[in-house]
């Protein structure tokens, strides 16, 4: 019982380092994209979706050999969370303004992803060429957001300020972006740490703590994220950090995992991809209004609450 009670105060330390950790992310984000002259939303798709899907990267690693299951229970559930309970949280406290250009092509790119794992998988493994795939894939993504970037910041023009002043708002930036990754990371894997060693003392398999315990824990930091620049009025940042995190999961993690071993893919886990589509589907289509309103905050949270407690039935 002490043992429990001493992880149990692990994981709040934990979470109060994941919520410094976010803020400072967010901070050094906005002023990276009013340096460089982008938008919020290829800020929040590049350099706070990067940071954010740390925590699962280092899970992914630290599960590699024999835990392969965590590793894709990690991946998928994070995606289903980003969507259930970071947007539908962040929705509930504020409705979500969304670009048009959102719609039309990064949320397909998501799915599309989304899709590609499901096809990979379908016998029954990634293997490792698979994996290299997955990571040309990311390549070809981050090419892909560096050119819009490129064609925004040509667009833009802002006023001229000295280079001294420039120089340092940037290494201020750096620095912040810098500090909030490895708060989110240590506390994501303080967090995850001591949420397993109590979910395993209650008997819980390594699947269904993959997509509940680890994907909550490696989600907190693009909810706390989101939250905190929704808050700031950077909704851009908060959309933007979903749809990149979920790409990056699906390229990078299970790529990076895939590339070094091989990752083995169970039956019961094309039911999660399932649901992990019908989540991006719906997003899809209250995107397409423009608007994330707060009932559809709570439905998508309640259609999140709903799976966890189908998945703690099964366990």
């Amino acid at each position: 019982m002490v043992e429990v009670t001493i992880n149990a105060v692990l994981v709040v330390v934990g979470l109060a380092m994941l919520c410094f950790g976010g803020h400072w992310l967010v901070e050094g984000g906005i002023r990276i994209a009013k340096r460089l002259r982008i938008s919020s939303l290829i800020i929040g798709m590049t350099v706070v979706a990067y940071g954010t899907s740390t925590p699962e990267l280092a899970a992914s690693i630290a599960a590699l050999g024999e835990h392969t299951q965590i590793i894709l229970g990690n991946v998928v559930g994070s995606n289903i969370s980003n969507i259930g309970m970071v947007i539908g949280i962040s929705a509930i406290l504020v409705p979500l303004v969304v670009q048009k250009s959102t719609v039309r092509k990064e949320i397909p790119i998501m799915i599309g992803v989304s899709l590609l794992l499901i096809a990979l998988s379908l016998d029954n493994g990634i293997s490792q060429w698979e994996g290299v795939l997955l990571l040309a894939g990311l390549i070809v993504f981050t090419v892909y957001i560096f050119q819009s970037a490129k064609k925004q910041r040509e667009n833009n023009v802002s006023e001229d300020t000295g280079e001294s002043q420039k120089k340092n708002t940037f290494v201020t930036a750096v620095a912040l972006i810098a500090l909030g990754v490895g708060l989110l990371w240590g506390g994501a894997i303080l967090t995850i740490d001591n949420a397993i060693v109590i979910a395993q003392s209650f008997g819980i398999s390594e699947r269904i703590i993959g997509l509940t315990i680890i994907a909550i824990g490696t989600s907190l930091p693009e909810l706390i994220t989101s939250v905190i620049a929704i808050r700031k009025g950077h909704y851009d940042i908060g959309v933007g950090n979903i749809i990149g995190s979920n790409i990056y999961n699906v390229l990078m993690i299970i790529g990076v995992a895939g590339a070094i071993g091989g990752i083995v893919v169970v039956p019961e886990m094309f039911v999660d991809y399932a649901v992990m589509i019908g989540f991006s589907l719906v997003l899809l289509f209250v995107m397409k209004t423009g608007l994330i309103t707060r009932p559809m905050g709570v439905g998508l949270a309640i259609a999140f609450a709903a799976y966890l407690s189908w998945l703690l039935i099964l366990s």
